[in-house]
Formats: structure tokens, C-alpha cells, sequence
């Protein structure tokens, strides 16, 4: 098989036990373990085997342009669809139904697809071991590495062991909580579907609350306050649709408590998004003024905790007021990536290749690549995953080399010495760039290049603005432009026909507000 007579890895692998992707540090039967391979024992006819880690942009759509006829396409991923995130804010207010933005994994016609983790990967044996996840809850996780005392290491699924040829790394990262006290507990995500459901819900909830014979005036303004931390695209989205649904639809049922309402978005920076220019900002800024909704920069958030006087409610600290306390019927955390714990534990990995040919001095050890700053991990301008010695004063070069047949893609990884953004754009991009040279077999010869096609964002009231190098747009016209977009970057075409009649639906009889 071409990659295995590439080189005959013999790799050390040593790892300490961490989170969730982890090896089990306690005694498991063996009969929790398996090993997946579905070769049919013909080498000379089996197509190699590329195992994908992640179904999300980078993930599915590598795996949606491979060639199946060429390659053994296998996935694992802990959800068995593809979200298409820039409408999961209009989701979780009922401008659309969940299942508009969501892509069958199954449906791409995969070789095989398993539900899990991948727990840990063997490059010696280019073998990946995977905890199997059966769970129901679509929610978003969010965690840091425990301890090595900490009971989740003991909380393990079914195991099994999947074999590789070539493996895409692309699993994503996590939201970033900084290690704020109560965040992780108490605040919203919004990151898959379960998260969309969940503020749904509890926007409802709020209302139906405070619409309530019993309910204070204080509680309502408690309930009905809405806090957004975050001034990204996904803050500023969620709290213009979050707004457009308020006004549309919940003012004409519950106009009693609509004098309660507050939308207010929290961001440490000096302005909301950094990634446009200084006057679509200050344009963004002065709509979501005119519409009511305030923008706090410069604040900083310390703490959540519940509300010990309204049940359900919460009480945010921040720093900029000192020991006031700011009270919100729920908060929507949007404030940037962390690495996944994967990706934690493989930049942990000490490993020796194997002797080199006619020498009798092993090869100095090595470890992944990553960038000092964001934890990611570097790859080179073809995308493969790239490693460095581990102790660079014993080495006598100092530059790092290609892991053959390993890639990494999307969010948990970055070009070394280029800054790309962390966006869906530049995943999709690489995903595609990655598929179409291995079907072309000419892996390794062409540097991917990233074509800006732009940054847009929805400001509510059919309001958008939209940057890119070729122009500037800002209100009907990029609302326009936005919609289009997204509608025509839907990966199949039944989202392509669902999104435009919910749309449409939504415009004419208003948003569903039932809660189920």
C-alpha cells in the first residue's frame, strides 16, 4: 500500500492521562474493546483507507469531495450530521426549524461512519481509538482537561480501535470560557443544535414567566433582561434575530411586559466586530442603538452565579462595576475558540520515528508542531501535519518535518506563518483544496491558497453589512447579499428548498413560538 511503503514508523508513544480524549487509566474488560477493519484481505485490489476525525465544515466537506471510487472513506464524529452554523441563530428564535440546517453525515454514502470520540491516535500503528457516544444531548461541550485525579477519567464508553491509511484530523474546537467562574454551568452556547433548542426555549420560558399574575415587576425585568457576551458575528447575529423576534411576534402577545425588555451585549474589546472596518462597526453599533439593544465595550465579566431570589434567574459580575451585579434571564456565550482536548493531548505526544536507513542511532524524538499562541496545530502549506524534535538543543536541525499521511483541517489547525481567520470560510476552503489533490494524486506538490470571499453579518430589521476587497455593503443591499450567501452555501439541495420556505413562512405567519 502506498502510504505504508512511504516509511516504516516505529513510533513511542507517551502520554499522560487527560480529559475526556484520554486512555483509560483504570481496569477495563476486554470485552469493551474492539477493532474496526473492514478489509477484505485482497491488498492488491482495497482501495487505501482515509479516516476522517470531525463532521463539521472542515470535516464533511472533505469528506463530501473525495472520491469514493479512489479512496475508503471512513468519519468518526461524536454527531452523525453536518450543522450549518451561520443559521443556527436564526434556529434558536424560530426564523427557521432546526433540521433546515442540518446535512445527514450517513447520506454522503460513507464506507463507514462511527457515532464517537477519537480518544487517542497511535501513529506508530496508524490506528485511532475511538469512545463510542450514543448519547441524545446535541449541546455543545465545553470543558477544560481535568485532573489526573478527576473521576471523568473513569466515565469511559464502549472502546474500539480504527485503522488508518491516511487520516484527516478536523475536530473542531470548543468555546472559550477563560476559566470564568460559572460559565460553563450556567451560560448558553451556541454551537450545534442543541444549543439552538435550549435558548429557544428558555427565551420562551422568560416570557411566559414574567407574563405570569404572580410575577414582580423586579422579577420581570430580571427575566426579561438578555445578555449577550460577545461581539463577534455569532453575539451580534443571535441579538439582532433575538430582537427581530421580540418585536415581530412577542410584542403583539405579551404587550404588558414588553416595557421590561432589555437586550444588552457584553464585549471586553473596544469595539464589536474587529474583523470589519471601523465604519461598518460604528454603522452596527448605531443600528442595534436605534433598535434599542445596548452595546457595553470595554467590560469585562467575572462571574456568573444563580439569581437566590428568582429562581432561573442569573446575576453577572463585572468587573468595570464593581460590586454591582448585573441580573439577565439568560446569557449567550460567544467568545471565542479553545483547542479540543484531542488536540491537547496529541500536542503532549513524545514519539521516536523509526532507525534511519544504515544507521545504527535511532532518530531523535519528536512531538506535533503547534503555534505558541492558540494551541492549534501547524501544518504546512499542503496541509499536512508537521512535528519538530522534542528537544531542540539535541537536534541538529531545528526545522520541522512532514507526519506522512497525516492532515489537519479546519479549526484545530493553522498554516505555519500564515493568519487565516478561524472561520467556516477558510475550513470549507481547505477541506476542498485537501480532497481535490488526493483525488488527483497530486498530494504534496500545490500550496493551497485562500480566497477571501468576504465578511458579512446580520444586524436585524433586514439590516446586514458585508466587507470584502471588492466592496463595502451595508443594510437592504447586504442583508440581500447575506441571504443569498447562506442560501446558496447549503450543502444540499433540500436545505437549498427548506431554508427559502421557512423564510417564507416565517415572514408571512410569523415565527413558532411553541415550547415542546
Amino acid at each position: 500500500m502506498a502510504g505504508r511503503r512511504l516509511v516504516n514508523r516505529q513510533l513511542l508513544s507517551l502520554c499522560p492521562p487527560s480529559a475526556r480524549h484520554s486512555a483509560p487509566t483504570h481496569p477495563i474488560s476486554l470485552a469493551r474493546f474492539a477493532s474496526v477493519d473492514s478489509s477484505n484481505g485482497n491488498d492488491k485490489d482495497r482501495k487505501e483507507r482515509v479516516v476522517i476525525l470531525g463532521s463539521g465544515w472542515a470535516g464533511y466537506g472533505f469528506a463530501r469531495t473525495l472520491d469514493p471510487k479512489k479512496y475508503e472513506r471512513i468519519m468518526i464524529s461524536p454527531r452523525s450530521y453536518f450543522v450549518f452554523t451561520p443559521l443556527l441563530a436564526g434556529t434558536a428564535v424560530g426564523t427557521l426549524e432546526f433540521r433546515a440546517t442540518l446535512e445527514s453525515v450517513r447520506r454522503l454514502g460513507l464506507d463507514s461512519f462511527h457515532q464517537g470520540w477519537a480518544d487517542d491516535i497511535d501513529f506508530t500503528k496508524k490506528t485511532i481509538r475511538v469512545e463510542a457516544n450514543t448519547s441524545d444531548d446535541l449541546a455543545s461541550r465545553t470543558h477544560l482537561l481535568p485532573t489526573k485525579s478527576s473521576k471523568v477519567q473513569a466515565e469511559k464508553g464502549v472502546m474500539f480501535d480504527v485503522p488508518y491509511d491516511k487520516l484527516v484530523i478536523a475536530v473542531g474546537s470548543y468555546t472559550q470560557t477563560f476559566g470564568i467562574e460559572g460559565v460553563k454551568e450556567h451560560a448558553n452556547f451556541l454551537r450545534d443544535v442543541g444549543d439552538a433548542r435550549k435558548i429557544r426555549l428558555r427565551v420562551l420560558q422568560c416570557f411566559e414567566k414574567a407574563a405570569l399574575p404572580t410575577t414582580t415587576d423586579e422579577e420581570r425585568k430580571k427575566l426579561l433582561h438578555f445578555a449577550v457576551v460577545g461581539g463577534g458575528p455569532t453575539g451580534i447575529e443571535f441579538a439582532a434575530e433575538l430582537h427581530d423576534l421580540i418585536q415581530d411576534d412577542l410584542k403583539k402577545l405579551y404587550p404588558d411586559v414588553m416595557k421590561y425588555v432589555g437586550i444588552t451585549v457584553y464585549d471586553v474589546a473596544p469595539k464589536v466586530l474587529p474583523m470589519f472596518d471601523q465604519t461598518l462597526a460604528n454603522y452596527a453599533m448605531e443600528t442595534f442603538r436605534r433598535e434599542g439593544i445596548k452595546v457595553k465595550t470595554q467590560h469585562h465579566l467575572t462571574r456568573i452565579r444563580p439569581d437566590d431570589d428568582t429562581a432561573g434567574c442569573l446575576k453577572l459580575k463585572i468587573e468595570e462595576l464593581g460590586d454591582e451585579e448585573v441580573d439577565a434571564g439568560i446569557v449567550v456565550w460567544s467568545t471565542g475558540l479553545m483547542q479540543n482536548p484531542l488536540v491537547q493531548k496529541l500536542e503532549e505526544k513524545v514519539f521516536r520515528p523509526s532507525l534511519i536507513a544504515g544507521s545504527a542511532d535511532p532518530a531523535p524524538e519528536v512531538r506535533l508542531h503547534k503555534d505558541a499562541k492558540t494551541g492549534s496545530l501547524l501544518t504546512n502549506t499542503h496541509l499536512n501535519l508537521t512535528v519538530v524534535p522534542s528537544r531542540l538543543e539535541q537536534a541538529k536541525d531545528t526545522s520541522s518535518s512532514i507526519l506522512p499521511d497525516v492532515y489537519a483541517i479546519g479549526d484545530c489547525a493553522i498554516i505555519d506563518g500564515q493568519v487565516l481567520p478561524a472561520t467556516a470560510q477558510v475550513a470549507s476552503q481547505k477541506a476542498s483544496y485537501l480532497a481535490k489533490q488526493l483525488n488527483k494524486g497530486t498530494a504534496g506538490t500545490t500550496d493551497f491558497k485562500f480566497r477571501n470571499w468576504g465578511t458579512m453579518t446580520y444586524l436585524g430589521g433586514w439590516k446586514a453589512i458585508h466587507q470584502s476587497s471588492a466592496d463595502d455593503l451595508k443594510g437592504w443591499a447586504a442583508w440581500v447579499l447575506w441571504r443569498t450567501a447562506y442560501l446558496t452555501k447549503s450543502m444540499s439541495i433540500r436545505n437549498k428548498i427548506m431554508v427559502p420556505i421557512y423564510w417564507f413562512i416565517s415572514w408571512v405567519f410569523g415565527r413558532d413560538i411553541s415550547r415542546f
